[in-house]
């Protein structure tokens, strides 16, 4: 894989510099060659509109734009340079409410800090080689949120109150 991610433009965001250095010599360590950083979301979206990004791994907690915000900027502002740009969070704080809500704004990955370099090759891997298809509602666009596929389901409702009569 590590071949694969030589060409790979990475945006870096994080508001500690060294937690940049930290995942910047994790990415070096994969092979990646060009990552560019930024200290906030607002300074990453304006990298992200200047130079062609292929992934961003940004950190969940920072000021003035965090990572929740600059991610629905991405999904949603009409000048996005790249809607669909996979999107790896990372934090320190790990509990549910957080995750749940960086996955409603469309992130596409989670890692949890300190980060290893296997969370982030996994994260990178995930994103590269098994990308999920995106979906757009009238209150969320961003990839599927749903991480497993049920087996043995056939049928077109995946949820309780999709129309099916209790005795189907």
């Amino acid at each position: 894989m590590t071949a694969a991610l030589q060409s790979l433009n990475v945006l870096l965001v994080d508001d500690n510099q060294h937690m940049r250095a930290i995942a910047s010599a994790v990415l070096h360590s994969a092979n990646v060659r060009n990552v560019r950083e930024a200290p906030d979301g607002a300074s990453a979206f304006e990298l992200l509109r200047q130079y062609p990004i292929d992934l961003a791994i940004v950190d969940f907690n920072m000021f003035p734009l965090d990572g929740v915000e600059f991610t629905r900027l991405v999904r949603n502002s009409p000048d996005s340079p790249n809607v669909y740009l996979p999107i790896i969070m990372m934090t320190g704080h790990a509990e549910k409410k957080r995750v749940t809500e960086a996955r409603d704004a469309g992130v596409t990955e989670f890692v949890v800090k300190p980060i290893t370099a296997k969370a982030v090759l996994d994260r990178l891997n995930a994103v590269i080689f098994r990308p999920r298809a995106f979906v757009k509602t009238d209150g969320y666009f961003g990839p599927c949120r749903r991480r497993r596929d049920l087996e043995g389901y056939a049928g077109p409702f995946r949820r309780s109150a999709d129309g099916r009569s209790s005795a189907a």
